[in-house]
């Protein structure tokens, strides 16, 4: 830790076993976990609340203030994971007083010029390829993998075990264990490359397809597509989960795909 070409604020509660390389300045009120690595051009700024053994690259900039016209200097935090990867030139902006935090969980990959705005949850497990970008009050779930230049609207949601492929523009909400594509974002099936990777069985990932059978392909309005799953399915955790997330959504959720572009 006892770099001399980089800058370390007396108030930063930093672990004895951090490496930070040159030319990194760490301002006060920031907290790093044990085994982190922390490379060299990196920003960290007041609120920074980083987990033990992460690895944040040259050029990214954490827990800046938040790009929002509202933000009136209230005291609010970054909080990232364990274990969890930021590339090179990523931003993450901490939050408002909406949500007061910017979260990213455990084992999470923030890959080059991603940018995660104020008051975004973002879950365990998630991968973000090159350049995506969340706008701010988004929250997404466990094992999400969005991939190049996807670009998600303020106060989306975009649920556990989804993929969202490269370029999509996510203006509605996004339900668990599904992909989405195209423009506009459309459902395209599900998840399952990524559910079986994750040790999901053939029987599960079925259920799921019937249950977006209901939801997308029966030509079923929400309300109707709710009420015969309910009536007409097994009750289980996934059933409930999907259920649950048509019924909580405010901006509303994505489409079937039609082919009109």
């Amino acid at each position: 830790m006892n770099q001399p070409l980089a800058y370390v604020h007396p108030g930063a509660k930093i672990a004895k076993n951090v490496v930070i390389e040159p030319f990194t300045t760490i301002h006060n009120n920031v907290e790093i976990g044990e085994g982190t690595w922390i490379g060299s051009n990196v920003t960290i700024m007041e609120g920074a609340r980083i987990g033990k053994n992460c690895r944040i690259f040259p050029g990214a900039v954490i827990s800046a203030e938040p790009q929002d016209l509202k933000f009136d200097g209230e005291e609010t935090t970054v909080e990232i994971g364990d274990n969890t990867t930021i590339r090179e030139c990523v931003t993450i902006n901490r939050g408002t007083k909406d949500r007061y935090r910017t979260a990213i969980g455990k084992n999470c990959l923030i890959q080059a010029y991603s940018h995660i705005a104020h008051d975004c949850i973002v879950g365990d497990n998630c991968i973000f390829s090159n350049s995506s970008t969340l706008a701010g009050h988004v929250t997404v779930g466990d094992y999400v993998v969005l991939a190049g230049m996807v670009a998600v609207h303020q106060f989306c949601t975009i649920g556990s075990h989804s993929f969202v492929t490269g370029g999509t523009l996510v203006r509605k909400d996004v339900p668990p264990y599904i992909k989405a594509a195209r423009e506009p974002i459309s459902y395209v099936g599900i998840n399952s490359v990524g559910l079986r990777r994750r040790g999901i069985d053939s029987e599960k990932i079925k259920e799921i397809q019937n249950i977006y059978r209901v939801l997308y392909q029966k030509n079923y309005n929400n309300s109707q597509a709710i009420e015969i799953l309910e009536t007409e399915m097994e009750a289980t955790p996934e059933r409930d989960e999907i259920i649950q997330f048509v019924r909580n959504s405010t901006r509303g959720i994505m489409k079937g795909y039609t082919g009109i572009y």
